[in-house]
C-alpha cells in the first residue's frame, strides 16, 4: 500500500493540493486530474470539471471526511484522501509538509494500478532471472578468461540487451518513498509549479 501523510493549511486550494499530492507521489503533473467530493467534480478544465480554486476551509469538511483524487484520467491513480485531524498551524514551521509515508512511488505512464503490478511481477519472472543468468556466465567468462575488453562481438551485444532488459525492470519498482526529499521539493515550491503543470 503507497500512502502520505501531509500536513496543508485549510486556505490552500484543491489546485494547490494536486500539486502536494503530485510531489508526494513522485510525480510531474503532466495528466489531468480531478477531485470527486460527493457529487461535484473539481479539477482540469479539460473534463469539465468545476474549478479547483475553492480552499478546503470552503468545503467544511469534518473530521474523518474522504474524498477522491483521480489522475491520469485515461488509466487513473484513483486516490483516497482523508482528513484525519484539524490541527493548529505550527509558529516557524514550513507548510505544506510530510509527515509520514510508505511505498515507492510508483513511475508516471505506467497503466495505472494494474500496470505497475504487472510490471513489478515481471521482475521475479523466469524471463529476469534467465536475463541474471546470462549476465552472470558473461561476467565470469570475461573475469576467468581477463577478456573485459575484447569480448566477442554477439557476446558484447547480447550482454547490452540483457542489461537493458533488467533496466527497464528496475523502473517498475518505483522511485522509493523519501520524506526528506518530499519535504526539500514542497519547501522549494515545486508543488506550485506542478498545480498547473498539464496547461
Amino acid at each position: 500500500m503507497v500512502w502520505r501523510r501531509m500536513h496543508v493549511p485549510a486556505t490552500f486550494t484543491l489546485r494547490q493540493l494536486h500539486g502536494v499530492i503530485q510531489v508526494a507521489m513522485g510525480w510531474e503533473g503532466i495528466h489531468l486530474f480531478q477531485f470527486h467530493l460527493r457529487a461535484i467534480r473539481c479539477g482540469s478544465w479539460e473534463v469539465a470539471a468545476r474549478s479547483p480554486d475553492v480552499t478546503l476551509e470552503s468545503l467544511c469538511l469534518r473530521k474523518g471526511a474522504r474524498f477522491a483524487y483521480e489522475y491520469d484520467l485515461n488509466i487513473p491513480w484513483r486516490h483516497e484522501v482523508r482528513l484525519e485531524e484539524r490541527l493548529e498551524l505550527t509558529p516557524n514551521r514550513a507548510y505544506p509538509f510530510c509527515a509520514d509515508g510508505s511505498g515507492a512511488c510508483p513511475p508516471e505512464d505506467c497503466g495505472g494500478p494494474a500496470g505497475y503490478l504487472t510490471q513489478r511481477e515481471a521482475r521475479c519472472s523466469i524471463d529476469a532471472l534467465n536475463d541474471l543468468g546470462v549476465m552472470a556466465e558473461i561476467i565470469e567468462k570475461a573475469a576467468l578468461e581477463e577478456r573485459r575488453d575484447d569480448l566477442d562481438a554477439n557476446i558484447q551485444s547480447l550482454f547490452e540487451e540483457v542489461v537493458e532488459r533488467t533496466e527497464e525492470r528496475e523502473r517498475w519498482t518505483g522511485r522509493p518513498f523519501s520524506r526528506r526529499k518530499v519535504n526539500s521539493d514542497l519547501r522549494q515550491g515545486r508543488h506550485l509549479i506542478l498545480m498547473h503543470q498539464q496547461h
